[in-house]
Formats: structure tokens, C-alpha cells, sequence
């Protein structure tokens, strides 16, 4: 049964006289007002929420399949990490078996990606948040077997221009994500000066940048890959198990530059 609009006016109205007066009634109707204007708009947002969700893991999984298709042929290796990513999010084997069916759909000859990003940018382009963790669940596709190829980074170039990156951001963004992927193990791991270079790169800072602009960008990136900040944008939630991984791999990239700097 649908809840009345008006009552949580006639609540806190009611339990306002009884404890208050008239007083109490006039406070009371003021909280049950508030409190039924949240209700109608968890109800206007929870569906487009749910909508948006469902876009997001529809279209990652559809492009995967696209990535992985675009240099020839899929290989062993980008199988091994599109089935350790459904791992890692813990899919039921209802979702398990969708994410498959997805990316063989995105992987098909005549798989219309233009007509899917249209989809994607209209329930997500809003979230910047969102369009950035589609590139980067996707750059984990394409370097599956080490290597990004060619077809691949012009591919995932095309989808990023598509989803609002300038060429410049998107090639920043690929720095930042390989530079992060050397710090996917304990604090502090790895030494000497290349690693501290790819921990600057990994915060997207140039090592001259000051002490206050690196606390900003590391901050920046903290905040951008927040489970909560992601789950209110409309990342369905086993995924954003994978954006927390992300953050700890920021992390240890900044204890890195951090104790480097004595901050």
C-alpha cells in the first residue's frame, strides 16, 4: 500500500498537540511536512537511481566485451579478468550469468556502441563520478594481457571523447590508472626513483607541484572514488567494491610521496 503524502504531517501534528499544545502542533506539522517531502523525493530519485544502475553495469559489461573484441580476438587473459572482476563483485549467479550475456553481446559483430553510449549519457552523463569509473573498469579490459594495443587505446580514446574527455584528459587518466596499478599492494611497497615517479603520476602531480596542491589532488581523488559519493550517483553496489580498491591504491601512492616529502 502506497503511503499518503500527508502523513507524516498528521503524525507530527497529532504527537505535537498531545506533548505541546498548539505549539507543539504547529512543530510538528513543520517536521511532518519535511519529513514527507524527503518520502516523495526518495520516491521520484529511487527509481531513477535504480535506472541509472542498471545502465552502468549494462554498458560496462557490454563495452568490455567491445574492448576486449576490437584488437581480433578475446583473449585468455581478458576472459581471466572480466571473470576475476564478476568475482571480486561478488555477482550472484543471476547477475553472474547477465554479466556474461552482456559481454558477448558487446563483443558481436554489429554491436552498435554509439547507440549504448547514447543510453549510458543519458542516465549517467550528469555523474562525473560514473563516465570516469566506465573508463576506468575498462582500461583493466584492455591491458589484461599486459599490454594496451593500438585498437584498443583508440577505441577506449573514441568512448572517452564520447563521454565527455578531452584527449588530453583521457590521457591523463590512463597515466593516472597505470601508475595506480603499481600500488595495488601493502603501504609504502616498491622503491628508488621510478617508483616514487609513478606514485606522482598515480595522484596526477607533477613532482614539482607543492605540498598543497599534492594534499589537493590526493584528496580530490579520495573523494572522487568514495563508496558513498558512488553509491549516490548510481554505481550499483557490488561494483563499488572495486572503486574502494581503487582507493587504497591512491593511498599507498600518497604514503609514498608523503614520506618522501616529510609532510
Amino acid at each position: 500500500m502506497q503511503r499518503p503524502p500527508w502523513l507524516g504531517k498528521l503524525i507530527g501534528g497529532a504527537i505535537g498537540w498531545l506533548v505541546l499544545g498548539p505549539v507543539g502542533l504547529m512543530i510538528g506539522l513543520l517536521l511532518g511536512h519535511v519529513a514527507d517531502k524527503t518520502h516523495i523525493v526518495r520516491q521520484l530519485i529511487g527509481p531513477a537511481l535504480e535506472g541509472t544502475r542498471g545502465t552502468f553495469f549494462q554498458t560496462t559489461f557490454m563495452l568490455m566485451g567491445h574492448v576486449a573484441k576490437c584488437d581480433g580476438r578475446i583473449s585468455e587473459q581478458e576472459i581471466a579478468v572480466t571473470e576475476q572482476l564478476m568475482a571480486r563483485m561478488g555477482l550472484g549467479a543471476d547477475h553472474r550469468q547477465e554479466a556474461i550475456a552482456l559481454f558477448k553481446q558487446g563483443s558481436a559483430e554489429g554491436f552498435d556502441i554509439e547507440a549504448q553510449l547514447g543510453v549510458f549519457m543519458t542516465s549517467c552523463g550528469s555523474h562525473p563520478s560514473l563516465r570516469q569509473m566506465l573508463l576506468v573498469f575498462l582500461f583493466s579490459t584492455a591491458i589484461a594481457d599486459g599490454t594496451m594495443s593500438t585498437p584498443e587505446h583508440d577505441l577506449l580514446a573514441q568512448i572517452a571523447a564520447r563521454v565527455g574527455f578531452s584527449p588530453a584528459a583521457f590521457e591523463q587518466l590512463l597515466r593516472m590508472f597505470s601508475a595506480q596499478e603499481h600500488f595495488s599492494g601493502a603501504p609504502g611497497t616498491g622503491s628508488g626513483a621510478s617508483s616514487l615517479a609513478d606514485a606522482y603520476a598515480a595522484l596526477g602531480v607533477e613532482e614539482s607541484a607543492s605540498d598543497r596542491d599534492v594534499k589537493q589532488a590526493w584528496r580530490r581523488l579520495m573523494s572522487q572514488y568514495h563508496p558513498d559519493k558512488l553509491i549516490a550517483e548510481g554505481m550499483p553496489e557490488d561494483m563499488v567494491k572495486m572503486a574502494t580498491e581503487r582507493t587504497q591504491e591512491i593511498q599507498n601512492a600518497w604514503e609514498q610521496v608523503r614520506k618522501a616529502r616529510g609532510i
